[in-house]
């Protein structure tokens, strides 16, 4: 079986092109199934960036069908075509933003059940800006004594910018990939720690530009460099490997990442439906896993990192230059060009309990949806911790871990075995500013910037 493995990953955009006949020859090899393993058979959705790398890991290594699965990858178009094909059932499951499961969840833009029980990542995320806003922002940004800017940048510095721009009736517009998205959520959390007004989203303007110093909007993940390099945009909060690509085109410089907004940022997850994960237990579970094992192995050597960027390159899964995707996967992270610096953390896909789902995670993303008006109301502390209880599984990712504890493939140290679902209280933001989970209210209305109480966004 693992030598017809190649024939299982598809380029989602590419698929039209392919015969109806030819397609269902390939895809439709019936598999063996395994133990009580439900539906072997699976077809999982990505997007083209390096934190699908849990997917592909599992995949290449032979980690699902160690588990019974047969699976095919496939790319999609962009996170809503992902999203819906999940809802709709043409995806089993797929790599998902960690706010795409409880914005559905909860009716932000499309209401439908959607659980995950696989955290696939913390950090990989940047904020970059145009050549031309960096030079506006370097002569206020500090040098350290080898003359070169010291990091973290705080927002404060391009606020001064910002202001320049206000002042004289221009635009700012910024990128990110999605509403619901991290970067969305970090981008915002950034500007506002350094006084700027990302802008809100309104019952009657769902932009999220309401009285906005800037504007912000979606743009595609591999669009982002060309978009910000024809001026339709100065700057993007994206994933790898397209911050590190401006550094590569030489047409911007990333000032800051995702690690130093928040230290250990939870960033994507794998979502299925709940209908789905309730008719097929057994296989979700082989599915998790499989992911497990994944994570594990990327975290294992510098080596796996250096392999999984080989395979990262290739035109099926990223298809970006192998230099520029092992800038940020093998522990370094490039910012201006030749302003290499060692990040060993930028990319973490299982040390720190990286793969658990925390219930608290999910109750920050639900508090960044409240602070920028995507939860219109005012929620008691009880509704976040109900719905992140709803969308967050760990009790299938401990089932998981369990089975691969006995098996002698992992150590139970590896694992929160005896975790309530929430991290200690922290404060490891770029603003200082404490956040505890079990009190979500009482963090929002301690944000600056941020709709607060019964306030809504007009």
């Amino acid at each position: 079986m693992k030598q017809n493995r190649k024939l299982r990953v598809l380029d989602g955009l590419k698929l039209a092109a392919i015969a109806t006949g030819i397609a269902m020859q390939v895809l439709c090899t019936p598999v063996q199934a395994a133990g009580k393993i439900e539906k072997p058979d699976l077809k999982i959705g990505f997007i083209k960036l390096t934190d699908a790398v849990p997917l592909i890991i599992a995949y290449e290594k032979g980690y699902f069908e160690d588990e019974g699965l047969y699976v095919t990858l496939e790319s999609q178009a962009n996170w809503k075509v992902l999203l819906d094909r999940v809802i709709s059932g043409e995806l089993d499951g797929a790599h998902m933003l960690a706010g795409q499961p409880l914005g559905a969840t909860i009716g932000i833009g499309t209401k439908a059940d959607i659980i995950t029980a696989f955290s696939m990542d913390l950090n990989g995320n940047a904020i970059t800006v145009s050549n031309d806003i960096w030079k506006q922002m370097l002569p206020f940004i500090p040098k350290g004594a080898d003359g070169k800017p010291v990091h973290p940048i705080k927002a404060e510095v391009l606020k001064k910018v910002v202001d320049k721009y206000k002042a004289a009736g221009k635009k700012f517009p910024l990128g990110m990939v999605f509403p619901l998205s991290t970067h969305n959520y970090e981008l915002r959390y950034w500007l506002a720690s350094g006084g700027i007004n990302p802008g809100f989203y309104g019952k009657k303007d769902v932009t999220g530009q309401l009285n906005g110093d800037v504007l912000i909007s979606v743009t595609p993940p591999p669009q982002m460099p060309s978009t910000m390099e024809a001026g339709t945009i100065f700057g993007y909060s994206v994933g790898e490997p397209w911050n590190q690509q401006a550094v590569f085109k030489g047409i911007g410089v990333p000032v800051i990442t995702d690690e130093e907004i928040w230290k250990n940022k939870p960033e994507k997850v794998f979502g299925v439906s709940k209908a789905w994960a309730d008719k097929y237990p057994n296989t979700h579970k082989a599915v998790v896993k499989a992911l497990i094992r994944a994570g594990m192995w990327l975290d294992a050597s510098n080596a796996n990192r250096v392999e999984a960027v080989k395979l990262l390159s290739k035109p099926n899964y990223v298809g970006a230059d192998e230099k520029v995707i092992a800038n940020s996967m093998t522990g370094t992270f490039e910012f201006e060009r030749g302003d290499k610096r060692p990040m060993p953390d930028f990319n973490i896909f299982f040390r720190h309990f990286a793969t658990y789902p925390f219930y608290s995670d999910a109750v920050w993303y639900l508090t960044q949806m409240r602070r920028w008006g995507q939860i219109p109301e005012a929620k008691p502390d009880s509704w976040y911790q109900e719905v992140a209880k709803k969308v967050y599984r760990p009790d299938i990712y401990m089932a998981a871990a369990k089975e691969l504890i006995a098996e002698g493939k992992v150590k139970a140290a590896d694992f929160p075995s005896n975790s309530d679902g929430y991290h200690a209280p922290t404060n490891e933001f770029i603003d200082g500013v404490t956040f505890d989970g079990k009190k979500p209210n009482a963090y929002i209305n301690s944000l600056k910037i941020g709709l607060k109480g019964k306030e809504v966004a007009q």
